[in-house]
């Protein structure tokens, strides 16, 4: 499987072009392997990425600005919910990707798949302990 992001290299726009470099540099970060669809350069990745993005994704007016993200020819989704993925630790489901172990959305996938919540781990050893209670000595004066 081989991550597509679409990018337009010779946009105008600022602010496409820190989305795309948000989303390529965080997949470099996390050594993601991805591949660059130019859009601006390449007519074919223009058409195959304006056919392939779905009709609720798309904007009302216009067509769908890069970034977009595929994993093959499966939509990811746009920079938005991309963000939101990266937000909430879930940019490996996002991408529809298996997390690295001992990654935090790898840690939150085992929990939910053995059936607990994430507030069932108690950090503090004690908690899980008994408690000793000393006797309680009767007030004088009561016997």
């Amino acid at each position: 499987m081989v991550i597509k992001v679409f990018i337009a290299t010779q946009s105008g726009s600022t602010a496409i072009k820190k989305k795309q470099q948000d989303v390529m540099g965080f997949l470099e970060a996390n050594k993601i392997d991805f591949k660059e669809m130019d859009i601006a350069a390449n007519e074919d990745n223009r058409m195959w990425m304006r056919e392939n993005v779905p009709g609720e994704k798309r904007p009302q007016k216009g067509n769908p600005l890069p970034p977009q993200i595929f994993n093959d020819a499966q939509y990811c989704g746009d920079f938005e919910a991309f963000f939101n993925a990266k937000e909430d630790n879930g940019v490996y489901g996002f991408l529809h990707l298996t997390p690295p172990p001992g990654s935090k959305e790898a840690n939150q996938a085992e929990i939910l798949q053995n059936g607990e919540t994430p507030g069932d781990h108690t950090p503090n050893a004690e908690a899980d302990s008994p408690v000793e209670q000393a006797p309680v000595e009767p007030a004088p004066g009561t016997l």
